[in-house]
């Protein structure tokens, strides 16, 4: 396992924490913002990377 390849997968637990986290706020502080957290749960769980679309530095499905 390369270092990129190890970037992404821990890239990809602090997507879903994130999310959950901010969630987990929005719930208890009834602040519907907090809410958005579903972007990054869902981007962690489909092992989806914006910041890798955005910058186009590294690809996600890339073969070896």
């Amino acid at each position: 396992m390369n270092v990129y390849e190890k970037m992404r997968m821990i890239c990809r637990h602090f997507r879903i924490v994130l999310g959950i986290v901010l969630i987990a706020i929005g719930f208890f502080t009834d602040n519907a913002w907090f809410y958005l957290g579903v972007i990054p749960l869902i981007a962690g769980i489909a092992n989806f990377c914006p910041a890798c679309i955005i910058s186009k530095q590294c690809d996600l499905n890339k073969e070896k």
